[in-house]
This record gives structure tokens, sequence and C-alpha cells, in this order.
């Protein structure tokens, strides 16, 4: 189920996006690569999108 109405993330992908983009913040900050983690990010938010894009064309 979507948080909101606009948002094709459930609460347990939110949290972990949000989680993520800390950690990326931090690595940048300190100069380390952050690609890995950008991929995460990604893969979490295609995942959601093409959920909810089901449930659309049901």
């Amino acid at each position: 189920m979507a948080l909101t109405g606009k948002d094709p993330h459930n609460a347990r992908e939110l949290a972990r996006v949000l989680l993520l983009g800390a950690r990326i913040t931090r690595r940048e900050a300190r100069g380390k690569p952050t690609k890995r983690l950008n991929n995460e990010v990604d893969r979490i938010r295609e995942k959601a999108q093409q959920r909810e894009d089901g449930k659309r064309t049901k």
C-alpha cells in the first residue's frame, strides 16, 4: 500500500530510501564512492513504481 496517493512507495520502502539517502550524504562528505547505494535506491524506486503501475492496469 502506498504511503500517500501520489507516492508509489510503501512505508518500509520509504524508510529504506531515507536511510540510504543519509548514508549516501555521509559517504559523499567523506569523499567515498556512493554508486552501490545509489543503485540500490534506484532498484527500490523502480520496484515500487512497477508495483503501482501493475495495480493501475488491473
